[in-house]
Formats: C-alpha cells, structure tokens, sequence
C-alpha cells in the first residue's frame, strides 16, 4: 500500500517544519520530519554517528541510511500514523531524485508546496534564530548554513522537476505563518487531499 503524502519542499528555514507541525494537529493528517527523525537518534548508534558525521558539516546523510531510518521510524509509528485514513506530510524527506526513486514503491504524492524565498538573507537569519531557539547547533555555523543552502539548491531543488508541475504549488514563505497556512489549506481543501 502506497501513502498518501503532501510534500513540504524549501530551502533550509523557509518555514517547512512550522506548517508540517501545524498540519500535523489537524486530523487525519500525519506530520513526519525526518531532520527531527535524526536529531532524536541516540548519537551512539551506528546511525546517530553517520548523522553527526555528515551534519556537522551541513551534508546530507547519504541516501539508503536515510531513507531506512525513515523506513524504520514510519513503521514505529503504529497508533498515531494509520496509512488507510491519514495523509503523510513529509519535510525533509526525499532530498533528492535518487532518494525519491528509492520511495516510489511506498508514496502517492499528491501535492508539493514549494516554500518560496528570493532573499537567501532572511534564510541565514531565521536559521541563526532557530540554533539559539531549538538549541540547534547544525543551524548556528554560517558556513555550516551556507553548505546547506547550497546543497538544497543543487541535489533537492531539480525534484519539483522531477515530479513535474502539475502538483507542485508556489508558496511565499516570506508571508506570516498564518498566511503560508492559508494558502496551503486552499489547495489542499480545493483538491481534497
């Protein structure tokens, strides 16, 4: 059985992980992150030293740890996840087209909302905020940010192509949050996922 799933697709800090946690509460929506999937990874697990290895350098982890600790947490998620009623909200998850091969067996993509913002200044900012607000140290190195921002630019970017136009949906994530909702409960309402 394939998941109904909406992806949530933007740079690093375009506001991805606040609508994801917003849907999330809302029901019959399941809100997966899977950055918040490896910073609870116990750092002494053979998985926990590949994240710190490749995040303090703002690196992605490589495709098949990611996508089987996804794999592997989605399972866990029995009681709260039920994949007959509920719609996946994925953040961070696939980060490129090799990884978003590797799920086609398991997601119906239904929706992408790209989360917009042309002033990559603003990003370095709310990213800077957030490693003092979450206690978020792969947020608080501006080259560690820069690395990062450029990674999604170059691997996570060209999978809007990939899964084509026609579910991908434009959204200014330099509105307020209440807005970015707005505009991404619109779409979801009109195309009812």
């Amino acid at each position: 059985m394939k998941y109904r799933t909406v992806l949530l697709f933007g740079a690093p800090g375009a506001g991805k992980g606040t609508q994801g946690k917003i849907l999330g509460t809302i029901p019959n929506y399941y809100h997966c992150a899977c950055g918040e999937v490896f910073r609870n990874l116990k750092l002494d697990t053979e998985l926990g030293r590949v994240f710190l290895e490749y995040s303090s350098r703002g690196e992605l982890v490589p495709d098949e740890q990611t996508v089987r600790l996804w794999r592997e947490n989605i399972k866990t998620q029995t009681g709260r996840f039920n994949p007959e009623r509920d719609t996946l909200i994925l953040d961070g998850i696939p980060r490129n087209r090799h990884q978003a091969e590797m799920l086609s067996d398991t997601l119906e993509v239904r929706a992408i909302f790209y989360f917009t913002c042309p002033d990559m200044d603003k990003l370095v900012g709310r990213l800077q905020r957030r490693a003092l607000h979450d206690n978020r140290l792969d947020d608080a190195n501006l080259e560690v940010i820069r690395n990062r921002l450029e990674t999604y630019e170059r691997e996570t970017k060209p999978l809007l192509d990939y899964y084509g136009a026609d579910l991908v949906h434009d959204i200014d994530a330099t509105q307020t949050p209440v807005n970015v909702l707005r505009d991404i409960l619109r779409v979801l309402a009109k195309q009812g996922v």
